[in-house]
């Protein structure tokens, strides 16, 4: 006995539609260039795309896509892989700065009072003492 899937299996009751789009860029600027075309009966799919690779070749993908023979594509290349000379980067060393740091600009400023001595004198005096000092 099996174990009881978490999941059910998904139920399609919709019938497959028939599509087709395409679509392309190629800006100049960025050197960003590829391209898409696709387009179903609702059963079998064929389609095309180009991409521009790193390498300068543009990659060229015709293919087409059934539920008997799957996925079967025709891949082929325009132009030549190029692969410009490696040139390292030049080794940097941070120079040091052509400026001192400033020191600051101000001084901590004096105490502007000065503390004062007290003025009161106690109230009372030392008590003389009431008793004699033996004699020997």
């Amino acid at each position: 006995m099996q174990p009881a899937s978490y999941h059910s299996e998904p139920q399609y009751e919709e019938e497959a539609k028939p599509f087709a789009y395409d679509y392309a860029v190629n800006d100049h600027y960025t050197g960003t260039n590829f391209a898409k075309n696709e387009k179903s009966d609702g059963h079998n799919t064929q389609g095309y795309y180009s991409v521009a690779l790193p390498d300068g070749r543009v990659q060229h993908v015709k293919y087409v896509a059934d539920n008997y023979g799957g996925y079967n594509a025709e891949v082929t290349y325009e132009g030549e892989a190029q692969y410009p000379e490696y040139h390292p980067a030049p080794a940097y060393k941070a120079s040091a700065p052509a400026y001192k740091a400033a020191a600051p600009a101000y001084k901590a400023a004096a105490p502007a009072y000065k503390a004062s001595v007290p003025v009161y004198k106690p109230a009372y005096s030392s008590p003389t003492p009431a008793y004699k000092a033996a004699a020997y």
